[in-house]
């Protein structure tokens, strides 16, 4: 059965989810958009044929069983609590707050109105992130101790690094520095750009060390999300193997060294099937199946798109995806990122929260 939701701005990112429910189409419907200016609500509704509003009474009319909000951190918390106050179940961008003060507001008055609060974070359902968890869930690695990672940035990066590492919340000690170097232009959100400019880029390098001697090792330049010269590289290493990338290297049952690949199959390729995102399998095995096969999208889209739908299955089952104090701890912890690079040569340390006691 068809379940609505509605949506609380329609920003780029907001683009995502609208693609998502009409793939989701026969289970989600967006029922309403609301907008703040009167304008851009006429914009978007001509746009979508999607009913916008400046109004939330009026979005509330057609009777949403949730609500998407993709707003800026600056209103995060006050349309959290709105929505929670009118018992109406969250499922919110990250980081739900702007700053740590914030943060641990946020969570005691959630508490303090039972609010459902689920959080966008859609890195850890991205095929590659899914298969290698899967790789590490297996065992075959040992306990993972370390993992490097040149991919994503702040929060993003803090999720990925504690579900690899297993870290709950755990404190940690975190030090960095900010690097400027030179690349040239090459693409960005408008598009590509062929001109040969020369920008400074702003690379990140920041250790975090968690009380239980568990490493991440960040590495980000604020030109990798687009940019085809500023590749992306991942380590995770265990006491019996790695993760390099898509090369696994493992101890066999008796002990001897293996070296394999994880291997992606996508349709489209060399042949006139219509493109889209099949499977990763290692060792003979798909240890990662697109849930949505024959879609033509990306991978961010295929997590999006999966967001929505495990929170379809939580105001369904109250089932947790993504809880809002995993967001919290995430958003906190790429709080104190942000404060060790400014700090360069200082440790920045981590203590308990209210939504981690």
């Amino acid at each position: 059965m068809s379940m609505k939701f509605i949506m609380i701005g329609c920003g780029w990112r907001a683009q995502y989810f609208l693609r998502a429910a009409e793939i989701l189409s026969d289970r989600l419907e967006v029922s309403a958009i609301v907008m703040h200016s009167e304008k851009r609500a006429q914009e978007i509704q001509q746009e979508t044929g999607i009913l916008t509003t400046t109004d939330l009474e009026t979005a509330l009319d057609t009777k949403p069983e949730f609500a998407l909000l993709c707003v800026p951190r600056s209103v995060m918390k006050e349309w959290i609590l709105r929505l929670c106050k009118l018992q109406i179940p969250v499922l919110c961008e990250t980081p739900p707050g702007q700053d740590i003060e914030e943060l641990n507001n946020l969570w005691k008055e959630v508490q303090i109105l039972h609010g459902k609060v689920q959080v966008t974070e859609q890195y850890f359902l991205q095929p590659y992130y899914a298969a290698v968890q899967n790789v590490i869930d297996s065992g075959i690695l040992g306990e993972i101790s370390n993992v490097s990672m040149s991919a994503i940035h702040g929060y993003h990066a803090i999720s990925i690094f504690r579900k690899f590492l297993g870290i709950g919340m755990e404190n940690c000690k975190i030090s960095g520095k900010t690097y400027q170097f030179p690349v040239t232009k090459t693409r960005d959100r408008a598009g590509w750009h062929t001109s040969g400019e020369i920008l400074t880029g702003n690379r990140a390098r920041i250790d975090i060390i968690f009380e239980n001697g568990k490493a991440a090792f960040y590495d980000f330049d604020d030109e990798q999300y687009f940019s085809p010269i500023r590749s992306r590289s991942w380590v995770i290493q265990g006491a019996r193997g790695e993760v390099r990338g898509d090369q696994i290297c493992y101890m066999d049952h008796q002990n001897r060294p293996v070296s394999e690949q994880m291997h992606r199959e996508d349709d489209g390729v060399y042949n006139i099937d219509g493109w889209s995102h099949r499977y990763i399998s290692f060792r003979g095995e798909r240890i990662y199946e697109n849930p949505f096969p024959g879609a033509r999208i990306n991978d961010d889209e295929i997590a999006v798109t999966d967001l929505l739908a495990h929170m379809k299955q939580y105001v369904e089952t109250g089932k947790e995806f993504y809880p809002l104090r995993e967001g919290l701890q995430d958003a906190y912890l790429s709080f104190l990122m942000d404060e060790a690079v400014k700090n360069p040569g200082k440790e920045i340390i981590s203590t308990s929260q209210s939504w981690s006691v």
